[in-house]
């Protein structure tokens, strides 16, 4: 029985729903957040298996373009999604929340501003 993710159309929240093989396509999902039904199923990253020498290869041709990239979130956010997926690895969903808002043109500045302390003291 597996896990579905969706996202509210509503409040733009990502969520995950347990349902198994016959409720799906038959039990009416809401949003977990703010019980919306307008909600849209996100199909899961589909896994690719490659070398970690082809791994390293492609990690290294979007690292060829950084200069200037400070000055332009959205190539930023372009090139983290994909080193992301060349990492091969589940990445936590805020690595996905900031992406999406250097994608949509938000500043580096302001998206660390806005997220919560990491807990790590400099005394």
């Amino acid at each position: 029985m597996p896990n579905y993710d969706y996202v509210c159309l509503a409040c733009g929240q990502r969520f995950e729903v347990f349902l198994s093989y016959s409720e799906y396509g038959v039990k009416k999902v809401r949003c977990a957040h703010c019980n919306s039904p307008k909600i849209k199923r996100r199909l899961p990253r589909v896994r690719l298996l490659k070398s970690e020498e082809s791994r390293m290869e492609s990690m290294a041709d979007g690292l060829s373009g950084l200069e200037g990239m400070e000055e332009d979130p959205k190539a930023l956010g372009q090139m983290m999604r994909k080193m992301g997926r060349e990492m091969g690895e589940d990445l936590p969903p805020e690595f996905d929340d900031v992406v999406d808002r250097l994608e949509a043109g938000q500043s580096p500045e302001d998206i660390e501003s806005s997220l919560p302390e990491s807990g790590t003291d400099d005394e």
